[in-house]
């Protein structure tokens, strides 16, 4: 399986219930993965191909960040927690159009990372952190995590807002932040 093809949605986190459905971590910003029923694909975590299975129903559980989801041919608790650990995808041509200002996870890491005022090469993104605003995980320039003077570097957290981060260029796979005082610092 080329990961390229694929797109994860999420992972199966257990059991729900005693009638076969399943908790499902997302994975995805988009409710119409996990609600609207139709064909999706399952890929356990000792198979390298992943199979079709059609999902028929699923319900959003708020303060919790999951997904309650009925998949079909899966009818009793046992086999809900036979799916433990599996990941939920989709084809990678199955991506939602965006706006202006929206991006998939997967566009953003690896992105380089420069210091508008300076111009100075921050790091590379790793992820992006899901939080009350997202921050992008930025590994520091020096990818052997070990500074100047022998002290460990930590991964920096940068909020991703408009006002820190203006400039998100893939065609050039480059992200432009403008740092409020005392934000790389704080990341030190």
């Amino acid at each position: 399986m080329s990961t390229e093809d694929w797109l994860e949605i999420g992972t199966i986190v257990s059991a729900q219930g005693l009638k076969g459905e399943v908790r499902v971590y997302p994975e995805s910003d988009f409710p119409e993965r996990f609600e609207k029923p139709g064909e999706r694909w399952l890929l356990h975590p000792k198979e390298t191909e992943p199979r079709s299975i059609e999902l028929l129903s699923g319900r959003y559980i708020p303060h919790k960040n999951l997904y309650i989801v009925k998949l079909a041919g899966v009818i009793d608790r046992n086999q809900a927690e036979e799916l433990r650990g599996c990941k939920l995808l989709v084809p990678a041509s199955d991506r939602p159009t965006l706006e202006a200002d929206e991006y998939h996870i997967l566009d953003l890491v690896g992105l380089e990372v420069f210091n508008q005022l300076n111009g100075e090469k921050i790091g590379v993104v790793r992820d992006l952190i899901p939080a009350g605003n997202d921050l992008l995980l930025v590994s520091p320039n020096d990818s052997s995590g070990v500074g100047e003077e022998g002290e460990k570097q930590t991964e920096i957290l940068i909020p991703f807002v408009q006002e820190i981060v203006p400039i998100v260029d893939l065609a050039n796979k480059r992200i432009e932040i403008n740092p409020p005082p005392g934000l790389l610092e704080v990341n030190k």
